[in-house]
């Protein structure tokens, strides 16, 4: 099978929506397939720098802008070669994550060319676009949406709270689709009790948040909790809020991004992870928080709902609000009995979800289309 793989975000850029990516490619090279990718061309000074593929599949960079606001982030722009691209690669299958503009375009030009494509809902644009000081767009962006996944020949959503903010827009052909976790470098395993006493020399819990610092993701919530008698605030991330954020927590321990070994022993060397975006689809930061046997307290709201199963694998909040997040967090650290039964039940909750079952089931939507 030939798969072409448009995505609006992509290496060196790293997020949710990169990730699941990344998962994609390696699954299908592993099981013998080709694929492409076509994505937003980085900034001019990591051009040279950035990858010209990945697991074997070519990288085909489209023109893009940095978004205003948040600079890192490229969204592309108009590509008239986008049909000529996917025609030289002669693709069975398109899969577009998350589309917006790239994804919209790949869409209607497999459309034009006879191919079935496979949309896949990873992020809630018009919540974010709210949060950048678009609200009056939300209305606009979500029908821009609804469009654009009408016309591929199935979505899939990772949560069902995504399937039916997509069904409540009038899209039909929507599949759940969930996220794998990588069970080897997420596992307690790879707790470090030298970080742990670097970071809380005085035998502290620690409370962690582990993800992009940008304003959608509110991060600016963690103030209610940074001052819990017992506790050591942990903050794992870059992004644009960073330093509004140390000027806000003093008292946190800013690890900055992390990958690799590094990352799976950040994560499994907190006690409590905390989660304060509340328009998540789904939510990968927490899924693998559990599989690092790390109960999560999370707001009630989107994917987390799927996620965190409230009393069992964490708590829900009430979203948004500084002090239900903070009690939550405090019943937590004040019961070390519940904390660790909860830590248990996160991990099992994960036991199926590795990737490989999550390309699997990816490949059945590919082969249903198809057919």
């Amino acid at each position: 099978m030939r798969v072409a793989v448009i995505t609006e975000s992509f290496l060196p850029h790293v997020d949710g929506v990169t990730n699941t990516v990344c998962r994609v490619l390696e699954h299908l090279r592993d099981h013998g397939h080709e694929a492409m990718v076509i994505a937003p061309a980085p900034a001019p000074a990591r051009r040279r720098t950035a990858a010209r593929s990945h697991a074997d599949a070519p990288v085909v960079w489209a023109p893009s802008a940095p978004l205003p606001g948040y600079p890192a982030f490229r969204f592309a722009l108009p590509w008239p070669a986008m049909p000529a691209a996917l025609r030289e690669f002669e693709p069975d299958v398109v899969h577009v994550a998350a589309p917006a503009g790239l994804g919209a375009q790949a869409v209607l030009a497999a459309r034009r060319l006879g191919v079935p494509s496979v949309a896949v809902y990873q992020t809630d644009i018009a919540a974010f676009a709210a949060r950048y000081g678009l609200r009056a767009a939300e209305r606009t962006i979500w029908h821009w949406l609804a469009t654009v996944h009408r016309h591929a020949a199935r979505t899939l959503a990772p949560s069902w709270d995504a399937v039916d903010a997509l069904l409540r827009q009038g899209v039909q052909r929507v599949a759940r689709w969930s996220r794998g976790v990588d069970l080897e470098r997420f596992d307690p395993g790879h707790r470090d009790e030298r970080l742990r006493a670097e970071l809380a020399p005085n035998g502290e819990l620690l409370v962690g948040y582990v993800g992009r610092l940008a304003r959608e993701k509110r991060v600016d919530l963690l103030a209610s909790v940074a001052d819990l008698p017992g506790t050591r605030l942990v903050v794992v991330g870059e992004g644009p809020s960073r330093p509004a954020l140390e000027r806000q927590l003093p008292h946190a321990a800013f690890l900055g991004f992390r990958s690799g070994n590094a990352l799976s022993a950040a994560v499994a060397s907190l006690d409590v992870f905390v989660h304060t975006g509340m328009h998540e689809t789904f939510c990968q930061a927490a899924q693998e928080a559990k599989a690092s046997g790390v109960p999560v307290v999370a707001p009630a709201a989107g994917g987390l709902l799927d996620v965190v199963e409230h009393g069992r694998t964490g708590l829900h909040y009430t979203p948004g609000d500084p002090a239900a997040l903070r009690g939550q967090v405090a019943l937590l650290a004040g019961d070390p009995a519940r904390r660790a039964a909860m830590a248990r039940a996160a991990q099992e909750s994960v036991a199926g979800c590795g990737w490989s079952a999550i390309g699997d089931e990816l490949l059945g939507h590919y082969r249903d289309v198809l057919g």
